[in-house]
């Protein structure tokens, strides 16, 4: 993503009061959304998502940083850009989930109810994933 298109969506607000509570709000969205990366239950987009809405709104830097950073910058800005996920990030994410999911549902509750709310979960999480477009290019990380 270049420089122009990358700056195209910031529009800083002016209240200092507002700029730091919406730093504020995108610092801990980045921190749920590496938690996401690495806790299957949790999503990690939407947060960085959302981070971004944040940071464009306070912070031209972060948000600059938020969609260059090495690690996640280049999913957040394919998903936001509609250019979809690889087939490698799918199949790792897919078995991550359900590897997750299942351990949990078998060996951490006993509870019906709660075994069937993860599989359910674990449904629409692979529906979403299944939905978003599949991309031809390679991840370069």
């Amino acid at each position: 993503m270049d420089n122009k298109e990358n700056t195209e969506s910031i529009n800083i607000k002016t209240n200092p009061v507002l700029r730091w509570l919406l730093i504020f709000s995108g610092v801990l969205l980045v921190a749920i959304g590496v938690l996401g990366m690495f806790l299957p239950l949790l999503p990690t987009t939407v947060f960085f998502l959302l981070a971004a809405w944040c940071f464009a709104r306070s912070s031209e830097k972060f948000y600059i940083w938020l969609h260059g950073n090495k690690y996640f910058g280049k999913y957040l800005t394919d998903y936001r850009s509609g250019n979809g996920m690889t087939l490698k990030s799918k199949v790792f994410s897919l078995s991550v989930l359900w590897i997750s999911i299942g351990y949990s549902a078998f060996f951490a509750t006993e509870l019906s109810y709660v075994r069937i709310l993860l599989f359910l979960i674990a449904a629409g999480v692979t529906w979403h994933l299944l939905s978003i477009k599949t991309s031809g290019k390679p991840n370069s990380q």
